[in-house]
């Protein structure tokens, strides 16, 4: 639905397609929509806004304008809007140069947006995209489960007990930001699912695990406040990979507390690294998978996670 158009001429080079999830933060984004507007006004910016109405619209309607190369498409919401998003630029087929993304973070999480160096309130988000600053964007890919095509992420997929957390946490309507997350971490732990057996393969050397968890990352961060890569970075051409054994609850629970710190390489039950494919198969059990907060699967039995670099075009970084 087409929610908001510019009625100004554009001082600016390019055009503004905006995309907001009215479910996003827990249904604050539209609150937002306002403050939004009156920063492209500003700039006599030429925009379009729309509201997505169902899941799924996000990608057909980033599929639809990101044909356009001289179009900037932005995801105004939270981690799942930036996911749809990616994946309908990235369903964009024959540009010579790959289509720009942008995003306004009004989410829970906003993990993407954080990787990113995407400013964290609207008005400075809109403000650096303005600037009109590109990077060159990695996106990952996970193939398996529900999306045996694969599916494309932003920021990172997580296996196990990582995953088991979103899905709680998107179970409390009321608890917004970190704290969900924090809360169906516990929730997790006190419920503590038994952890499968699984064929781990980065680059295609072999190990045999037992892991509570396993995250891939392009970006940095999960849960607003767990930092499974915090040396990720969104324009290395590589993945970040972490696991950590499953042991008992106060061990796992130290884990955690370790990942809010990005200390989680220092400790003896938690293995790190990078790579460009990663194959995971459950030999024993199956996986529970998220990709971007997405669901990818509830009870998987075999995932290939690889990158491609420099896929999109980000526009609005502070990295740069």
């Amino acid at each position: 639905m087409l929610l908001y158009l510019s009625e100004r001429g554009t001082f600016l080079a390019q055009q503004y397609k905006i995309i907001v999830n009215p479910t996003a933060g827990k249904g604050y984004a539209m609150g937002k929509i306002n403050n939004i507007c009156l920063t492209l006004d500003e700039k006599n910016a030429d925009y379009q806004i729309f509201v997505t109405d169902k899941p799924g619209h996000a990608i057909e309607l980033a599929g639809k304008y990101g044909k356009d190369p001289e179009t900037v498409v932005i995801a105004a919401g939270g981690d799942g809007t930036c996911n749809e998003v990616i994946n309908g630029l990235m369903s964009v087929k024959g540009l010579k140069i790959p289509p720009i993304f942008g995003t306004i973070p009004i989410g829970r999480g906003n993990d993407f947006a954080y990787g990113a160096g995407i400013p964290d309130t609207p008005k400075e988000a809109v403000t650096q995209i303005l600037k009109e600053r590109t990077v060159k964007l990695d996106i990952g890919k996970v193939s398996g489960g529900d999306y045996p095509e694969g599916r494309w992420f932003g920021n990172g997929i997580g296996v196990g007990f990582d995953a088991v957390v979103g899905f709680e946490a998107a179970k409390l309507k009321h608890i917004h930001g970190s704290m969900s997350y924090t809360l169906g971490a516990l929730k997790t732990l006190i419920l503590y699912p038994e952890a499968p057996e699984i064929e781990f393969s980065v680059n295609g050397v072999v190990s045999h695990i037992k892991p509570a968890l396993i995250s891939v990352m392009n970006g940095k961060r999960m849960g607003g406040s767990f930092y499974m890569a915090p040396e990720g970075n969104l324009c290395d051409g590589r993945l970040n990979w972490c696991h950590t054994k499953q042991e008992a609850r106060l061990k796992l629970l130290a884990a955690m507390n370790a990942y809010t710190k990005g200390t989680q390489a220092d400790r003896d039950d938690t293995k790190t690294g990078h790579a460009s494919t990663i194959s995971i198969k459950a030999l024993k059990g199956s996986l529970a998978v998220h990709a971007d907060g997405e669901t990818i699967c509830e009870k998987g039995k075999e995932l290939e996670v690889t990158i491609k670099s420099g896929a999109l075009r980000l526009i609005g970084s502070t990295l740069l």
